[in-house]
């Protein structure tokens, strides 16, 4: 009997190191924090310590994943790690994570190399590994840290990105509740959003940012080509989704998008002439962490009550590459009660607090992150 994807419990992990707007403004003053924040909609975000990892942070989120969905980890027969941030060029990331969590030996495992539009492209992979019998149960994981690749005074990036990792269990169910998958990539915009440092290719033959770096930071991003190409080709890619899921835009509740900025997601809104409770948000406790962006404001999003059974909506990525990706998505996934840390470090934006700021102090990296680590690993 043919079998499908659906989407089931997700579980997440950030760094303990906080930065929040106000810890930069007292180490920049000349910066504006304020219009800066109202560009991106960031409060605060989770750094990565020096010898923490996307894969460190992608074990914890694992093992919260087992633990709070109890889980069998042995149940698992394949994992998908979607990361820019690998432990080594080689081997690959997937195998060292599944000596780490104790996964079975019989299971497959790779690694793939997506910013923003890698969860939908992990997604697809999963549904088509499910469709054709190879696997039943498997954990997609996204993890990523950016940080390590921005220098300390590069005010473009430093007050967007954040680091972070997700763990979403992908299992096999009668009927479908993923599909319309539609993908778009254009690699004559590689330069516009890249790290050329650290692959095979020679310094001198490297590929060099489209314009002048402003800043010392390794990663570049040429902030108004993205917004350009986003506005571009992410439309057009909706409808294509619509038209392959066979949908209306009347049947979408939510348009659940990679949560670049709120500057990039207001002028799509505009664009799509969505209202902005289509188009929720979850950034501002968190920043932009890459591919783990809609697992976070799933997770959200389903722990507000705002995801209910049969809830219709459309999932897109779109980023470095450039690579964009999308999909329709019915919700099935009903929760058990679980554990009142799922939320410990906060919710979507219209559940921060009383007046919708989040105002985080800056934390040092501490015993609780390495112990987690330790914890999972010896579980």
């Amino acid at each position: 009997m043919q079998k499908f994807a659906q989407i089931g419990p997700i579980a997440f992990h950030l760094p303990e190191t906080v930065e929040d707007n106000d810890l930069l403004q007292a180490l920049f003053p000349k910066w504006d924090m304020e219009l800066i924040y109202k560009k991106t909609g960031i409060r605060a975000r989770h750094i990565a310590a020096p010898g923490e990892t996307a894969a460190d942070l992608a074990v914890v989120a694992a093992e919260k994943l087992f633990q709070q969905h109890d889980i069998d980890r042995n149940s698992i027969d394949f994992l998908l790690f979607c990361t820019q941030s690998p432990d080594y060029p080689l081997p690959t990331t997937a195998c060292l994570l599944q000596d780490r969590l104790k996964l079975q030996t019989s299971i497959g495992a790779l690694d793939f190399n997506l910013g923003c539009s890698g969860f939908v492209y992990g997604l697809s992979m999963a549904d088509g590994l499910i469709r054709s019998g190879a696997a039943e149960r498997i954990l997609l994981i996204t993890a990523e840290t950016y940080s390590k690749y921005i220098h300390p005074t590069d005010r473009s990036l430093r007050t967007i990105f954040g680091d972070g990792a997700a763990a979403t269990l992908i299992e096999a169910a009668d009927e479908p509740s993923l599909g319309g998958f539609a993908f778009g990539t254009d690699g004559s915009g590689a330069d516009t959003l890249m790290v050329a440092q650290g692959g095979a290719r020679p310094a001198a033959d490297a590929l060099k940012p489209r314009k002048r770096k402003r800043w010392p930071s390794t990663l570049f991003m040429d902030g108004p080509e993205i917004v350009k190409f986003t506005l571009e080709v992410v439309p057009p890619m909706i409808q294509r989704v619509l038209d392959q899921s066979k949908w209306t835009r009347d049947d979408v509740e939510f348009y659940l998008m990679h949560q670049a900025t709120h500057f990039m997601l207001d002028h799509l809104r505009t664009r799509l002439n969505l209202t902005e409770e289509q188009i929720p948000l979850a950034m501002q406790e968190y920043g932009n962490t890459v591919s783990s962006t809609l697992p976070l404001l799933m997770h959200d999003l389903r722990t507000a009550g705002r995801l209910r059974t049969g809830t219709q909506t459309l999932l897109i990525g779109f980023g470095v590459g450039l690579s964009w990706a999308g999909c329709s998505w019915t919700e099935t996934w009903q929760p058990r009660n679980t554990p009142a840390a799922t939320l410990q470090h906060g919710s979507i934006e219209q559940h921060s607090d009383t007046n919708g700021n989040a105002h985080l102090g800056a934390k040092p990296i501490g015993q609780h992150t390495t112990d987690a680590v330790r914890a999972a690993e010896s579980s």
